[in-house]
């Protein structure tokens, strides 16, 4: 073989197939992690500044002014149907990540579906984040809880990967934040919420003018 066919490059058709190996290999290792992740309490969102200040509650907020705009949160909802948080701007938007297979998501869900009959009619909505492989598992985990508000379809974490460093974290599910009417982040908990501290962690963010 000549030095100059030694030289040509690999051709684009053989290395798209290692490429979408390796895309495949790191969406299943999310998605095992995710599987693995379940806890009734958490301390760190995995570093980075994200201007947050622990209450003695155990629930973070951050000041009006250092707040950090949420991601694009739009995709398909576990009914089927397409999801945008950004068509309930103007409103405060309560966003809990969570699990059929998860037992704090299961002790939390009545209490996130009676505020929210409370309070959907003052300007605030909630939006679930799912991370089941099976939408089926999800919509029976609702039915079951008698959940009425929808719920994005997350199974590999991509959604949950598109906050800023520190936001969020794999292994602390569930976990809330609760967006302000400007569409950016004001609170967040790493561990699944009574009634009273869902309503103590919405409060002042519903109070804003």
């Amino acid at each position: 073989m000549s030095a100059a066919s030694r030289a040509l490059p690999r051709s684009p058709a053989r290395v798209r197939p290692r490429r979408a190996a390796l895309t495949t290999a790191a969406g299943g290792a999310v998605a095992a992690l995710l599987l693995s992740a379940c806890t009734s309490g958490g301390v760190s969102g995995g570093g980075g500044d994200t201007n947050f200040v622990m209450g003695k509650d155990g629930v973070s907020t951050v000041e009006r002014d250092k707040r950090d705009a949420a991601p694009d949160l739009s995709g398909k909802a576990i009914d089927g149907g397409q999801l945008d948080i950004k068509s309930y701007k103007g409103k405060v938007v309560v966003l809990n990540v969570w699990g059929s297979w998860c037992s704090p998501c299961r002790a939390e869900a009545p209490n996130f579906e009676k505020v929210y009959t409370d309070l959907k009619g003052k300007g605030v909505q909630f939006v679930g984040i799912n991370l089941d492989t099976s939408n089926k598992n999800a919509l029976v985990f609702e039915k079951e809880q008698g959940v009425t508000y929808p719920s994005l379809s997350d199974p590999t974490g991509k959604l949950m990967l598109r906050f800023k460093k520190g936001t969020l974290n794999l292994q602390a599910i569930p976990s809330t934040l609760v967006i302000d009417r400007e569409g950016k982040i004001a609170a967040r908990s790493l561990a699944a919420l009574t009634e009273d501290k869902l309503r103590k962690m919405i409060a002042p963010v519903l109070a804003e003018k």
